[in-house]
């Protein structure tokens, strides 16, 4: 997310929306390093991350999609919702029938994970630990973590970009918490003793 403090880029948006090939640059710069760390969360490998990194970009360059960023909402939000659908787009189509997830739903134990718990325990994991656990979760569990808890995205705006109801976005949350927790605990970690 921005640093606290931080401005938003307004003159270099308003100067890349004209094509300014300098504020492209600028803008790409600033923000191309957090936008990798989302991509390399959500996407199974470092290429993967790399290549939607550079796509993302691309396309809101050729395409000039600046003009569809509102500056009345935070730009680091509104680009992690870009690279957000990107990514859920790019696993989709590498895997066009999904894993039957949605079938599920009726079976999901509702046990609610305490969400402290959770974020203690990827605290006490390196990123790499958290990123192998979040590669082992089902495409759209990952995905619902990575945009729920990495870009701030809202139940509505996950829904429409997996497009799933909304009331499915908690059961999905819930489940894939569960998951993620079930994989970092089989680090052994919390078996050494690591846990406070």
């Amino acid at each position: 997310m921005s640093a606290p403090g931080k401005t938003e880029p307004t003159q270099a948006i308003a100067r890349a929306r004209t094509g300014d090939a300098d504020a492209w640059g600028e803008l790409y710069r600033e923000y191309a390093p957090a936008i990798f760390r989302f991509c390399r969360r959500a996407l199974p490998t470092r290429e993967d991350a790399e290549d939607a990194t550079m796509d993302i970009f691309a396309k809101l360059m050729r395409d000039n999609r600046l003009l569809q960023y509102d500056q009345s909402r935070s730009f680091t939000a509104w680009l992690y919702k870009v690279a957000a659908n990107h990514c859920w787009d790019l696993l989709r189509r590498r895997k066009t029938r999904q894993d039957k997830e949605t079938e599920d739903f009726e079976n999901v134990p509702l046990e609610h994970p305490d969400p402290n718990q959770l974020d203690k325990l990827i605290e006490q994991r390196t990123s790499e630990e958290v990123r192998r656990a979040l590669g082992k979760l089902g495409s759209r569990a990952r995905m619902a973590l990575v945009m729920r808890y990495y870009s701030d995205m809202s139940y509505d705006e996950i829904a429409d970009a997996l497009g799933v109801r909304r009331a499915f976005v908690g059961v999905v949350l819930l489940r894939a918490r569960h998951e993620l927790r079930n994989a970092l605990g089989q680090g052994g970690a919390l078996a050494a003793g690591g846990a406070s």
